[in-house]
């Protein structure tokens, strides 16, 4: 799987909302530099796991809607 990039505008939101998230709920006080390491360790080391549920999830989407075509095409046996 390819690193995962983020553009910078989307990069330092998220690296101030961790950032806020630290302060808030941690009492953790964390510079921008600190939470871009850490976002970057999330993204690392938890992402793959976010991606991987995503695409069984998406798999599992797939293949419902696959039996319903092939039960909606499916022609009828007659005695």
């Amino acid at each position: 799987m390819a690193k995962i990039e983020f553009g910078k505008p989307l990069r330092d939101d998220l690296i101030h909302r961790l950032s806020r998230f630290l302060d808030r709920e941690l009492d953790c006080e964390a510079s921008a530099l600190q939470a871009g390491f850490l976002l970057d360790f999330i993204s690392e080391h938890l992402g793959p796991h976010y991606y991987n549920q995503g695409v069984r999830d998406a798999q599992t989407l797939f293949q419902s809607k696959l039996e319903d075509v092939v039960y909606e095409i499916e022609k009828p046996i007659l005695d």
